[in-house]
């Protein structure tokens, strides 16, 4: 959520910013239904405090045996007037706050300019991918009676997978791998979260209100979580922390869940977008001073994972019309399917500053000061958990059909180096 008070100062500064993400112009609708709103507030104030001064020498009047009736009906009068003045500020402020929760968080200066993914820009590549003696086939055809869509879609409909024997430790592996790397070498603390929450974690990270029919919800008031971000940056709603524990680095794995709104005809087949899926998530907690050291720490961490698995990667800067709604600064990792032949999506690191943290309320007070500031909030996938499964499949497929085990995997699968999924 941008600051309204920066809004009201800076109406063309808000404007620019939504044009770089190709949103049309709000600054004047908010500075209007603002002004309006503190035009409501003032009159009350004032109404207020003439209903205390008549009321005043309504005592003062039949104390003195005169007649108080005309300062009575004043009193009735204004009593109306801000009955009706109070439902309309009410009103305004319900408009307001649907407006500026509403609008995206506003790109960076670093964030390059581009209309969608394909004017994203690229900033470096690791590995190169893989020569091999026959034709590569895709995930789905390796998965062979280890990896069953037509079983799910009998118990849930598309898009869902039922995964068996090495394949399910093979899966089972790739997680423990990213929490261990994470948690032993990379300074994040593990979480375990609930996968169901209220509305308000989900306004404060910015899926809500504009962004429902991203959602699953259950028939009660609670929500399934889109990504561990939700649960995680919400550990810190409505807290002044303590600077001197800055950063706060967290990692957990979870389901996550969602409905693919909009993606209708898009990897219809596999794993690639599930409605239902795995993700290793980081989430970081920081002063202002410390965000860009650490969106980079974040963004190594989640390379290491796919280094140390040996898999190609390249990392994007995304431009200012593909970012996500609450983020100011984006970097995507995207790993090299030699199924497909091209480079997928299997990280986002996101720099969200103090967007999130004003929606969630979430502050620290300075060392020597006595007014708090909001922290800044970053969220990363460590890695997408199925989609890492679909590039060690690819990326170590032999001739034979069978499956290579990575070597930084062989530990969590027992010492099997190969899978066979012709079962």
């Amino acid at each position: 959520m941008l600051d309204l008070k920066w809004v009201r100062e800076n109406p063309d500064l808000l404007d620019a910013g939504l044009a770089r993400r190709g949103k049309e112009p709000l600054a004047a609708s908010i500075v209007a239904l603002d002004e309006k709103q503190r035009a409501v507030t003032t009159e009350l104030q004032g109404l207020q405090a003439r209903r205390n001064d008549a009321s005043r020498q309504i005592g003062a009047v039949k104390k003195s045996g005169g007649d108080a009736q005309p300062l009575m009906d004043e009193v009735a009068a204004i009593k109306d007037r801000m009955a009706a003045l109070e439902d309309e500020e009410r009103a305004l402020v319900a408009d307001l706050d649907t407006l500026m929760l509403g609008i995206p968080n506003l790109p960076d200066d670093q964030v390059p300019d581009g209309a969608d993914e394909n004017d994203n820009r690229e900033i470096r590549r690791w590995g190169e991918p893989k020569t091999f003696d026959f034709e590569p086939k895709e995930h789905f055809d390796l998965g062979g009676g280890l990896m069953d869509f037509e079983g799910a879609a009998k118990l849930s409909g598309a898009r869902f997978v039922i995964l068996k024997g090495a394949m399910a430790r093979l899966s089972r592996a790739l997680a423990q791998f990213m929490l261990d790397l994470h948690t032993g070498d990379h300074g994040y603390t593990e979480m375990n979260t609930p996968v169901m929450v209220l509305d308000a974690p989900l306004v404060g990270t910015g899926q809500l209100p504009k962004f429902s029919e991203d959602l699953f919800r259950t028939t009660g008031s609670h929500w399934l979580i889109p990504t561990a971000e939700v649960t995680l940056t919400n550990t810190v709603a409505d807290s002044i922390l303590d600077p001197a524990k800055l950063p706060i680095r967290m990692t957990a794995h979870t389901l996550c869940f969602r409905s693919e709104a909009g993606s209708a005809g898009k990897d219809t087949r596999g794993m690639i977008r599930q409605h239902q899926f795995e993700k290793v998530e980081m989430v970081t907690v920081c002063t202002p001073e410390q965000s860009e050291a650490e969106h980079q720490h974040m963004t190594a961490c989640a390379e290491e994972v796919l280094k140390r698995l040996g898999l190609p990667y390249r990392v994007l800067a995304l431009c200012s019309g593909d970012m996500g709604f609450s983020a100011r600064r984006t970097y995507d990792l995207e790993v090299w399917l030699p199924g497909q032949g091209r480079y997928r999506e299997i990280s986002s690191c996101s720099n969200t500053g103090d967007f999130q943290a004003r929606r969630m309320k979430a502050r620290y007070r300075p060392d020597g000061e006595k007014a708090t500031r909001f922290v800044h909030t970053l969220n990363g996938s460590g890695v997408a958990v199925g989609r890492c499964l679909v590039a060690v499949l690819e990326n170590y497929q032999q001739a034979d059909g069978s499956i290579l085990v990575p070597e930084a995997l062989r530990p969590y699968m027992g010492g099997l180096e190969v899978i066979r999924t012709d079962v």
